[in-house]
């Protein structure tokens, strides 16, 4: 064997496992976090909460993942994108071990904001450096089996959460990961290379300041709609976002460059799709946990069998898309996944209490077959529509564009419950203004998936340029 040969299998090798340690911590994340959905109702009872704070748990945690996500990239293209990663899964994992201590359900909420500070520095982070180091003609492919590990973690936590909490009860869920994030550690630490840095940058802490208040202000005034105080805080929010687009403007190290990014029709069609599917999705496990549960009357751990299905698809279409949207353009697959998710979401609205299950398991098969058709795709369009200097701040972006979508998504459910339902706890009385909730929020995120549908087509022929970085 020739040293030429002998050095590109070895570079192959750190390759893959860089890939490997990446997706285990990206299984984990999502795993955590679908779990929790099924024990909602669990926790609901422990903790003497009312449905509005219930709805609340999946939303803390797209809290601090919107609000941090920027500043985390920028920071990870600034000391290394290692590091963050790293200081990332430990935050995720302490703030699991320290679920033990809970007895409130504010306390709780307090938790979830910083797990959710966790995954901004996990996913801001983790989409960069796999495509830092698959730079060629596998991007696509790595990206894609990078989706798979996600929706891997989605198909095993409802299903684990399930077992988790029938079995020894909801706290169960958060202490089951931590032996994967001391091994994705481990992982990291002995195989992922450290990105170069850029120390002459800085971090723009006001423009960071901006974005984080008008993030949260928005998030919770959405959710606090129709009251005043949710107008006022909406209008703040959106106020603050538009000083936080003239700060950046006039910024000497802004955290984006809004009119470049702007400029790259390919990656700003990209986030826009991302952002409407992501609004679409997110609160789907929640309102499908809700229904059969309460509605169907299953048990958490039946309720996350048949909520798995959607996932399982994704996993095995998400690779093979990313690799089709290394020689196909992009667009296409991804339009076709928008248009079968909006079908999807039609189908769920037609749900009443005597539903059979096999609907929803036919258009759970559906709609995992869209999303896994749209993701992969997607994201190999983002970026490799940007310059690898810029591949952090890119990718946050691109997660940014997620979460915002989630945290629009579940501030409107939170909207619906806090109007039709209010602060009584879920029982029976409350069935037909649960099914009333669901069915519009179904309607609206069928909407959300259309509206992609047209925006991913837009985007057009992907033409990587690396002089067009946000």
């Amino acid at each position: 064997m020739t040293t030429d040969t002998r050095s590109a299998l070895e570079s192959s090798s750190a390759r893959w496992l860089t890939l490997i340690s990446i997706c285990v911590a990206t299984f984990l994340m999502p795993m955590s976090l679908s779990a929790v959905n099924v024990a909602l109702p669990a926790i609901a009872r422990d903790l003497q909460a009312d449905a509005v704070l219930v709805s609340w748990v999946p939303t803390m945690n797209l809290l601090g993942a919107v609000a941090l996500q920027l500043p985390a990239g920028r920071i990870a293209d600034m000391i290394g994108r290692k590091r963050v990663f790293q200081a990332g899964v430990l935050l995720f994992a302490l703030s699991s071990l320290a679920v033990l201590t809970v007895s409130d359900i504010r306390v709780f909420l307090l938790l979830r904001l910083l797990q959710g500070v966790a995954g901004a520095m996990i996913f801001g982070t983790g989409m960069a450096i796999i495509s830092q180091v698959f730079s060629g003609h596998n991007r696509g492919m790595a990206l894609g089996l990078t989706s798979a590990s996600v929706y891997l973690g989605l198909t095993c936590g409802p299903m684990i959460g399930g077992w988790l909490t029938e079995f020894w009860g909801w706290h169960a869920v958060f202490l089951a990961p931590l032996p994967l994030t001391v091994l994705t550690l481990v992982l990291v630490g002995m195989f992922v290379q450290e990105s170069a840095r850029n120390p002459d940058e800085r971090l723009d802490w006001l423009g960071s300041l901006i974005f984080t208040c008008a993030a949260s202000t928005l998030f919770i005034g959405i959710s606090a709609l129709p009251r005043l105080s949710g107008v006022l805080l909406s209008l703040l929010g959106l106020a603050a976002a538009g000083l936080f687009i003239y700060q950046q403007e006039r910024s000497p190290h802004p955290l984006i460059r809004v009119r470049r990014l702007v400029a790259n029709r390919v990656f700003f069609r990209s986030i826009q799709s991302s952002f409407l599917m992501y609004g679409a999705n997110y609160p789907l496990q929640f309102m499908l946990s809700l229904y059969l549960q309460y509605i169907q009357a299953l048990t958490p751990s039946e309720a996350g069998q048949l909520m798995l299905l959607q996932a399982l698809v994704m996993v095995v279409v998400a690779p093979l898309s990313g690799r089709l949207s290394d020689w196909l353009e992009p667009r296409i697959p991804a339009t076709l996944g928008c248009m079968l998710f909006a079908g999807g979401f039609v189908s769920l609205s037609l749900l009443h209490t005597s539903s059979p299950l096999t609907q929803v398991a036919f258009t759970l098969l559906a709609m995992g077959l869209g999303f896994g058709l749209f993701s992969s795709p997607n994201n190999n369009a983002a970026l490799s529509s940007v310059a690898p200097e810029r591949l952090g701040v890119a990718s946050s972006l691109l997660n940014i564009s997620r979460s915002m979508g989630n945290m629009l998504g579940m501030a409107v459910v939170v909207f619906l419950f806090n109007l039709l339902i209010g602060k009584a706890q879920i029982e029976p009385a409350q069935y037909p203004a649960l099914m009333a909730a669901l069915r519009i929020a179904f309607l609206i995120c069928a909407g959300y998936a259309l509206i992609a549908a047209i925006t991913s087509w837009r985007r057009g022929r992907l033409h990587p340029a690396a002089d067009s970085a946000p």
